[in-house]
C-alpha cells in the first residue's frame, strides 16, 4: 500500500524519484515553485522543456531532473482559480492523475507534489488539498506501483490543509 505523507520544506532538495512542478503552460519557468525548480535543475531543464512544445491545463509532461536530487521532473499545469464553475476542480484532479500516470509509466516509486495551483493561480488551499489527497488515493487505490507520495508544504497554512485532508477517511 502506498504511503501518503505531508512534509514541510523545499521540494528541490528532496531525494525522491520524481518531483512535480506546478508549471505554467509554456513549461519554460516562472515564479514560485516553478522558478525554484528551474533554478535548481539548471539550464538543461528549460532546454528539455522547449522540446515538449508546452502543456495544456490539466495535463503533465516529464523531463529528467538534471541537477536536482530527483531523477525526473513531472511538469503539471494546474488551473487558474476563477470561482470554481469553470472546471477548475476537474482540471486540478486531472493534474494529479496525469502526474501519477506518468510516474507509473516511468517506474517512479517515490514522488513529491507541491500544492498545485495554490500560489499565484489562487486556488483555495482547503479545496485543493482535498482534491490532491482524494485523487491520489483514487489513482493508487488498486495498485502498489508507487511506494511513497509526499505532499510538500512551503507554508504552515498549506501543511495544515494537507494534514486535515489526509486525516479524512
Amino acid at each position: 500500500m502506498t504511503q501518503l505523507e505531508v512534509v514541510s520544506g523545499d521540494i528541490t532538495k528532496l531525494a525522491v524519484d520524481a518531483i512535480v512542478n506546478a508549471a505554467n503552460s509554456s513549461l519554460l519557468g516562472g515564479g514560485g515553485v516553478d522558478g525554484a525548480i528551474h533554478r535548481a535543475a539548471g539550464p538543461d531543464l528549460v532546454a528539455a522543456c522547449r522540446l515538449l512544445g508546452g502543456c495544456a491545463t490539466g495535463d503533465a509532461k516529464i523531463t529528467p531532473g538534471f541537477r536536482l536530487p530527483a531523477k525526473y521532473v513531472i511538469h503539471a499545469v494546474g488551473p487558474v482559480w476563477r470561482g470554481g464553475a469553470s472546471g477548475e476542480p476537474e482540471l486540478l484532479a486531472l493534474c494529479y492523475r496525469r502526474s501519477l500516470e506518468l510516474a507509473i509509466e516511468n517506474n517512479v516509486r517515490t514522488i513529491a507534489f507541491p500544492a498545485i495551483s495554490c500560489g499565484v493561480y489562487g486556488y483555495p488551499i482547503d479545496a485543493a488539498a482535498d482534491i490532491a489527497i482524494g485523487e491520489t488515493r483514487r489513482v493508487l487505490a488498486d495498485g502498489d506501483d508507487i511506494d511513497r507520495v509526499l505532499f510538500v508544504a512551503f507554508g504552515g497554512d498549506v501543511r495544515t490543509a494537507l494534514e486535515r485532508s489526509l486525516r479524512k477517511a
